[in-house]
Order: structure tokens, then C-alpha cells, then sequence
């Protein structure tokens, strides 16, 4: 569904001597400097000479006979809440500006680097991760590819990771996923975007939102860039996905709640990319998932990610509240209404909704929904009217946080015409089902890409 480079064509490239890992480092830096570009707003800090070195180590491995691993010598993003070792971890923040900088490096920084990827930089996002749509007042927001001229938002908060990868400053790019950071950027960007189960992929060094939500996945042009990179973070062996053929695949399409207020075209993609699985084999069946409509009751008293988020920043808010974003600032004081009680209340109610959902998840192979209900809207338009925003944010947030707080694992595949705005597809699934639903990611991806 993109025509971007995965990272099997560039370590094909790489493999056969046609490309070296500082060609392609320098290809992407230069995009990322590009006044004419979207770079200045895409990264928080650009690492040039840390990058090229790395690139220039990479190749000669490679001359040597060393391959790390299929990453070796690709270029990538991290996004700025991650800590690397010597440097200040911002978070999208003007408040952590003078924070002192890293120790030491994320675990998913430092498995990165040992796979031979190579860094290039970090990149922008909403400040400390609190919001679906991408705006950022500090650093300015980076349009989305879709109409660049209109300045679309990118999605949130992993939206300097997205942009990233659809203008080529990274082969793909690591995001966080709280509430859907990852898949919503990739959905209105027309990119490919894993939300693992949360314990897959360490969480340490990770400026935190929602302790219980948080969770560290990639962005990318595929499936199988999404998979690769997974099983890097997750430190795992490099091993194929199993084979899984979409014929007979029993996908569920929830009819609570996902489905309501679509735009059209949002509808459309979906119905068209229903059809095209249908014809490939897939069993779908439309179920009723009554614990989506609950879950707003469940949230009457707070949300686990403002209590959490409010429980690390009431401090800074203390002294420095007026650095904020206004936006993500007012939600991060309404953490402050939920008591311990109804905190403790709400963690006991959600493990039993977890039963409940996967209970009726288990007769089916996936969920397969929208990954948001809406189109990218512009930038401006959001920044102009408060309203119009926190409206946006909630409806862009409304499906993928299901995932999240099932403690599932997602995918987000563009499913729209070539030339048409972005649509996401999701695919997600209970917890500890990664590789299964990447294999059948996989399926639907084929199944999906448009014929020559």
C-alpha cells in the first residue's frame, strides 16, 4: 500500500553492495535538513556526526562478513521520550529543556544500536505524549503527507516517528502506544504501525504517560518491517512468522461503538477492504462487544493514563505549569479528581473486562476495525478552535485505547486507494498474540495491496 522502501529491499540493497549504510544515512539526513522540508519540525534533535559514525561502523562490519541483524546499517527514528545516554530527554517538552541528560540508554535504544541500526535522530511528538492529534507548540507540528499544502495534522503523539518515515528520513521510526500514538499517525500518514502487548518490549527509560497503558512499538512502509524491528525491541530471536493464509482466517468486526460516526470515505476504504478480504478466503462476522459501550461508565470517575500521568507531573505542574501546552496541561490537571479508591476500583474493573472481551474474542483469529473514524483534519482548524480539538482527540483516540486497555496487541495497515486519503485498518487481538497476528498481517497486507 506505499511505495516506500521496506527494510528487506534496502538490506537487499545493502547485501549486494549497491547501496553502503552511509549512503543511505546521508540520503536520509538530507531530507531531514531540506529548509524546504518538513525536518525542522519532524525532529526534536538531529544527530548528523553520531549517526554517520554509526553508518561508517556499520559498513565495515559488513565488509568484515558481519550482519547483526536485518537492521544492520538501516536508518531509524526514535522518538523523543526515550532516554539515550548523554543526551536530555524532552519528551516534546519546553519543560524538561534544562533536565539533565540521560545516564544511561533505554533498553530499546541500546538493542537498537547492538542490531546495528542506525540512529539518526529524535523525533517530535505532542508534549509528553498526551493526545491522539500531533499538535505541538513548542516545536511546531509536521504536516502530513496527504495534502501537504493543506497542513494536515499527522496524528499523535508518535508524529514527528510518521512523517519520518513517509518523507524517507528514517526506514522506520519507534513510537509509544498508549492509547493508540502508534497506529493513529500511521493511519492518517498511510504507513504500517504495531501496537505490541505491552510487556513484549521494556518500558524502561521511557519517559512515562500511563504506567498500566504505555507500550513501544515501530512504524513502517510493512508488515514485516514492523515485525523485524518488534522482534529487535523485544530482544528476541529474528525467527519467520508462521505461515498464515488468510483463507479461513475468522476475523470479528465489533459492531459496539467503533463503527459510529465514520466519515464517508473512511467507511468506504473499510467497506472496500472487507470485500477484497472476503474474496481472499476470511470468514467475517460481525459480533456485538457490549464491554465498548461500558467503558466510558467505567472511566466516569478518571482514566487510568490522566491519574498516572498526573501522579508524575504534579510537581512540575506545581512550579511550572505555565510551560505547558494549555491543552495537554488541562488534561493532565483533571488526574488530580481521582482518588486512590477510585483508582484502585477502576484497575479491579478492568481486569474483568479484559475476561469478559476475551472471552468473545476467543472462536475468532482478530478484531478487524477502523483505526480511527476520521480523516487527518488541518492543523489549523485545530489549533484555532479548543473545542474542535478536544472533539478530534476524542474520536481519534475512541478505538485504538480499546486495544490498550485490553492489554492487547494491534496492527494499523493503510487500506485506502493509492491517491486517496489515508485510511487505517486494524487488526488487533488479546495479549500474548503478537507473532500471530503480525503472520496474519501479513495475509491481509497481500490480500489488500493493490493489483499491477
Amino acid at each position: 500500500m506505499t511505495d516506500l522502501p521496506t527494510i528487506d529491499q534496502l538490506s537487499a540493497e545493502l547485501a549486494a553492495g549497491r547501496r553502503s549504510a552511509v549512503q543511505l544515512t546521508e540520503a536520509a539526513l538530507a531530507r531531514a535538513q531540506d529548509p524546504a522540508g518538513e525536518g525542522a519540525r519532524v525532529f526534536t534533535r538531529l544527530d548528523p556526526a553520531r549517526a554517520l559514525a554509526a553508518a561508517r561502523a556499520s559498513d565495515q562490519l559488513r565488509a568484515a562478513g558481519i550482519v547483526r541483524s536485518p537492521l544492520e546499517g538501516i536508518p531509524v527514528s526514535i522518538k523523543d521520550l526515550f532516554d539515550v545516554a548523554g543526551q536530555v530527554t524532552t519528551a516534546g517538552s519546553a519543560v524538561l529543556r534544562d533536565a539533565p541528560p540521560a545516564a544511561r540508554s533505554a533498553p530499546v535504544v541500546e538493542r537498537l544500536i547492538a542490531a546495528g541500526a542506525v540512529i539518526v535522530g529524535r523525533t517530535n511528538m505532542t508534549e509528553f505524549a498526551f493526545s491522539g492529534l500531533g499538535l505541538n507548540p513548542h516545536y511546531g507540528t509536521p504536516a502530513n503527507p496527504w495534502q501537504r499544502a493543506e497542513r494536515r495534522i499527522p496524528g499523535g503523539s508518535s508524529s514527528g516517528a510518521a512523517v519520518s518515515v513517509s518523507d524517507g528520513m528514517a526506514a522506520v521510526a519507534i513510537g509509544s502506544d498508549t492509547g493508540g500514538s502508534v497506529r493513529i499517525p500511521s493511519a492518517l500518514c498511510g504507513l504500517t504501525g504495531f501496537k505490541p502487548t505491552q510487556r513484549r518490549v521494556p518500558t524502561a527509560g521511557a519517559l512515562p504517560l500511563s504506567t498500566s497503558l504505555d507500550s513501544i512499538g515501530p512504524l513502517g512502509a510493512s508488515v514485516r518491517c514492523c515485525a523485524l524491528t518488534d522482534a529487535v525491541l523485544a530482544g528476541q530471536s529474528l525467527l519467520p512468522l508462521p505461515a498464515r493464509p488468510l483463507r479461513d482466517a475468522r476475523l470479528a468486526l465489533p459492531d459496539t461503538l467503533v463503527f459510529d460516526d465514520l466519515e464517508p470515505a473512511v467507511a468506504a476504504a473499510f467497506e472496500r477492504a472487507c470485500a477484497r478480504l472476503q474474496a481472499g478466503g476470511a470468514r467475517l462476522q460481525r459480533i456485538a462487544v457490549p464491554e465498548f459501550a461500558e467503558l466510558g461508565r467505567l472511566h466516569a470517575r478518571g482514566t487510568l493514563a490522566a491519574a498516572e500521568a498526573w501522579a508524575w507531573h504534579r510537581q512540575l505542574l506545581a512550579t511550572r505549569a505555565a510551560e505547558y501546552d494549555p491543552r495537554v496541561g488541562l488534561r493532565l490537571q483533571g488526574g488530580a479528581q481521582m482518588s486512590a479508591a477510585d483508582y484502585l476500583d477502576l484497575q479491579a474493573a478492568r481486569r474483568r473486562w479484559i475476561e469478559q472481551v476475551e472471552a468473545r474474542l476467543a472462536p475468532f483469529d482478530a478484531l478487524l476495525l477502523p483505526t480511527v473514524p476520521l480523516l487527518a483534519p488541518r492543523i489549523d482548524a485545530l489549533q484555532a478552535s479548543d473545542a474542535d480539538y478536544f472533539a478530534a482527540n476524542a474520536r481519534m483516540l475512541r478505538n485504538p485505547t480499546l486495544i490498550n486497555f485490553l492489554d492487547g496487541c494491534a496492527l494499523s495497515l493503510p487500506c485506502h486507494v493509492p491517491g486517496e486519503a489515508p485510511v487505517g485498518l486494524m487488526l488487533a487481538a488479546a495479549g500474548g498474540q503478537d507473532r500471530a497476528l503480525l503472520a496474519l498481517g501479513e495475509a491481509v497486507e497481500q490480500a489488500l495491496r493493490p493489483a499491477p
